[in-house]
């Protein structure tokens, strides 16, 4: 297994070893030893999430206030989707610096993401199953949406999708500006004192 860490701090690629033979395949999809040694502390999951998406299906960017945060360790196991981490943690160094990873039913790829971090992701097959790990339970009262169609932001969305699907939540989330300014994004100062207890 290889872990690699993006170009936004706290967010990683996990790239596993894929083991196949006339049988079918195996693979480890999620150590949490090896997750602890590159990102410094442990990765314990409270709940389960699963998704299944059409085509062009975009979910997110989500995010929680901070503390408590939900990291997320976000795995594909069926069809393929575009893997979106937006660093919207005011006052990082890379603040709205957006990553993208292909997570599909081919590589096995998988996407780690600290709190604080948003997360949203493109389905690009039908029937695109998406499982993810979370750190904290889900609590309506600390979730965050930014808008996946703010024009600044500009998130990379497939080109040959055609018209993208959204929950009414997404569509009428904030841009990444307003959200900053009405104060509904967590602090780079504060994830990182999160991340260091």
């Amino acid at each position: 297994m290889r872990i690699e860490e993006l170009s936004i701090a706290d967010a990683y690629v996990i790239t596993p070893v894929v083991h196949g033979d006339p049988r079918g395949m195996f693979t480890e999809w999620l150590r949490g030893d090896k997750l602890a040694e590159v990102t410094g502390r442990p990765f314990e999951v409270v709940q389960a999430n699963h998704s299944v998406s059409a085509r062009g299906v975009v979910r997110g960017v989500h995010l929680a206030d901070v503390p408590p945060g939900q990291a997320k360790y976000v795995y594909c196991p069926s069809g393929a989707v575009l893997d979106v981490v937006v660093d919207v943690r005011v006052g990082s160094p890379t603040f709205g610096r957006v990553e993208t990873v292909v997570l599909d039913d081919q590589d096995r790829r998988a996407v780690f993401l600290a709190e604080g971090l948003g997360h949203a992701f493109c389905s690009l097959r039908d029937a695109s199953a998406v499982t993810y790990l979370v750190s904290t339970a889900y609590d309506p009262s600390i979730e965050r949406t930014v808008s996946p169609l703010d024009p600044d932001l500009g998130l990379p969305w497939p080109d040959d999708i055609g018209e993208l699907t959204l929950s009414d939540k997404d569509t009428s989330g904030p841009t990444l500006a307003h959200a900053s300014a009405q104060g509904m994004l967590p602090s780079y100062d504060a994830c990182v004192a999160f991340y260091r207890r």
